[in-house]
């Protein structure tokens, strides 16, 4: 018959098991951000309207992929930590600011609620890398390179937004 064992060290050990359980809820939560931006830039990338519109929904149409991607990290890191990846009733939304808005044409809405998305979810990952630091290494090291694409993101909504604010358009 075989037998298992815990880890005598790190983030699996008994040890650690309340710190674990810490780190499970706040990727939950970065899971749970990562979706629900998913479904946003989806709507976002395909209901502007307008010549202007087209870079912004073309950036975002990328952007899908890659945060698709970000959840799918989260999910496997949550398992890996012996937690369970929660289902679709579980989910509660939260971003406001990337509501589709009222005026197909408004793509400075667009381009703010990204920039607060991307704001919130850079915000959220510095604190899961403070969590994790010197018990988590993995965790932490996964969660800091989705933070450069997060930054990456951010930086580029930010140049579209100083273009139109530079027209006059924002």
């Amino acid at each position: 018959m075989a037998t298992t064992r815990s880890a005598g060290q790190g983030i699996l050990s008994d040890e650690l098991s309340g710190k674990r359980e810490e780190i499970l809820e706040l990727l939950k939560q970065a899971y749970w951000m990562e979706i629900e931006t998913v479904m946003s830039y989806i709507a976002n990338s395909v209901n502007p309207d307008g010549v202007r519109a087209q870079e912004i929904v073309e950036a975002l149409r990328g952007d899908i992929q890659e945060e698709l991607g970000h959840a799918q990290q989260f999910a496997a890191r949550i398992k890996e930590l012996y937690g369970v990846v929660p289902g679709s009733l579980e989910f509660g939304a939260s971003q406001s600011y990337l509501q589709p808005p009222g005026a197909q044409t408004d793509i400075v809405h667009v381009i703010k609620g990204v920039i607060e998305a991307e704001t919130g979810a850079i915000e959220h990952y510095n604190r899961i890398i403070e969590v994790t630091d010197g018990c988590d290494f993995v965790t932490q090291d996964m969660v800091i390179d989705i933070l450069r694409d997060e930054e990456g993101h951010r930086r580029l909504f930010e140049g579209f937004l100083r273009e139109y604010e530079a027209e006059g358009l924002a």
